[in-house]
């Protein structure tokens, strides 16, 4: 417990140095070094002011379309010295559980082609540690904050939001439905149309907050999932979490993780979760949060235009912590380029 809370997020000085060290899996691939800058990142972001980065997300306003994905950003303390997080659409916390939570044993990071494999397990303080510690640094930022909550129950969940809708600061809750049921086999909780739709209806009897609820992509139909928590009030859908995989040693002979399997993410998935966010934002009507593999402003233009109404970076930020900041400044310049003066106007533009 004592490891959880000095370490609560992953550090992306640290991470990235050791994924940039070696020179293979995400370099070269568009998340190291100046593969980050697309045609579409302006010299003089400035230059781009009376264009409308504003969107909204039910009732939830973003001043822009770009947050960083839950579980790669810590709580923010790591990267308010590369970056100024008032820039930012919102912030979104890594998972917050009801009690500390060590996470895995190490191995528990292995680079891939084109992306990264991890098993932290969802390594977190706990609730009362967030809002004694973490909460407050938080409240200094003026962008919304967006807690992600994730818990081994239906009623942890229901505690979670209650505990942290009386909390003051907090903007909206991300439910994390990628996490087992303990009580009923270990059956993921996000792989269930049913059990996702009771998690969705807990938390919003539970909260006067916006309920976002992130899908996992190791469904059949995600289609079906995202359908589900609608009807059960979700105000709306973040996806796709991590794809599973796993990595050999082949001079052990062992996986290469602890764990045995991780979260597949970056560059690699981009593709699949850009098809899950067109075939979501057509199936549903409430705004959906797209991710999985964006490096660049184009990625992020991409699923805009595929239908998200907002993006989230994730492992790019581990590499390069100013990566939100220049898909920021690239949405801007991707605008003024196309004489465009708001960026709704590309949400769900895609022409087939």
């Amino acid at each position: 417990m004592e490891q959880a809370e000095k370490r609560p997020g992953v550090n992306p000085k640290e991470e990235g140095e050791k994924l940039g060290a070696r020179g293979k899996g995400l370099a070269g691939t568009g998340c190291a070094g100046s593969g980050l800058k697309s045609r579409f990142t302006p010299q003089e972001p400035e230059t781009s002011a009376g264009v409308n980065l504003e969107v909204q997300l039910g009732d939830l306003t973003l001043p822009n379309p770009v947050m960083p994905a839950s579980g790669t950003f810590g709580f923010g303390e790591e990267y308010a010295p590369f970056l100024d997080l008032n820039r930012l659409g919102a912030l979104v916390v890594k998972t917050i559980t009801l009690e500390p939570t060590p996470g895995n044993p190490p191995p528990r990071l292995m680079e891939t082609p084109s992306g990264l494999l991890n098993s932290i397990g969802l390594q977190n303080p706990g609730l009362e540690v967030f809002l004694r510690e973490k909460l407050p640094y938080l409240r200094r930022f003026t962008p919304p904050l967006i807690v992600n909550i994730a818990g081994r129950t239906v009623e942890e969940y229901g505690e979670l939001a209650a505990r942290l809708s009386a909390a003051e600061g907090i903007a909206a809750l991300e439910v994390n439905i990628s996490c087992p049921n303990v009580r009923e086999g270990g059956i993921v909780f996000g792989t269930v149309p049913e059990m996702a739709a009771r998690v969705t209806a807990t938390v919003k009897g539970q909260t006067h907050l916006p309920v976002i609820v992130k899908l996992t992509p190791n469904v059949t139909d995600i289609t079906v999932l995202a359908r589900a928590v609608e009807d059960a009030g979700a105000d709306a859908l973040s996806l796709i979490n991590t794809l599973q995989g796993m990595a050999i040693d082949l001079e052990t002979r062992r996986p290469a993780l602890a764990n045995i399997v991780g979260g597949l993410s970056g560059p690699a998935i981009k593709p699949v979760a850009l098809c899950a966010v067109w075939r979501v934002a057509r199936a549903v009507k409430i705004p959906v949060i797209g991710m999985g593999g964006i490096v660049t402003a184009r990625d992020a233009l991409e699923f805009l235009l595929a239908g998200a109404r907002a993006v989230a970076v994730g492992t790019a930020g581990l590499v390069n912590p100013r990566a939100i900041i220049e898909v920021i400044d690239g949405i801007k310049a991707y605008l003024q380029e196309q004489g465009l003066q708001d960026v709704n106007e590309l949400v769900g533009a895609l022409r087939i």
